[in-house]
């Protein structure tokens, strides 16, 4: 399976009081990424996914930052693009964009 990754801004939702506040490391892997089916949006997908970041400080509750994020699943590009909305799952909740593709060397990752 090949990797893909994609730029995004995300906003980590405010926690609600009801359990504790969790930080988020950059290379954070227990999450997932929910979103609908580019030009299809009755149908969705949830993907595994890992997020990083450039800064070293945690992602905490109500924070906003530009994020990478990397899934191996063949089927992402159909549903994860440029303008694409999605959500975030894993010990919290946020939502977030798509900005865009991350390419390597010339090639799609």
């Amino acid at each position: 399976m090949r990797l893909f990754k994609f730029r995004a801004l995300v906003d980590i939702d405010p926690a609600d009081g009801s359990s504790p506040v969790r930080a988020f490391h950059s290379g954070t892997r227990a999450l997932t990424v929910h979103a609908c089916r580019i030009g299809q949006p009755a149908s969705d997908k949830y993907f595994p996914a890992m997020l990083t970041w450039d800064d070293q400080h945690d992602l905490l509750p109500g924070d906003h930052a530009i994020v990478t994020i990397t899934v191996v699943d063949q089927q992402a590009p159909d549903y994860l693009d440029a303008g694409q909305p999605f959500t975030l799952w894993g010990g919290g909740s946020g939502h977030g964009i798509i900005s865009r593709r991350v390419f390597t060397d010339g090639i799609p990752s």
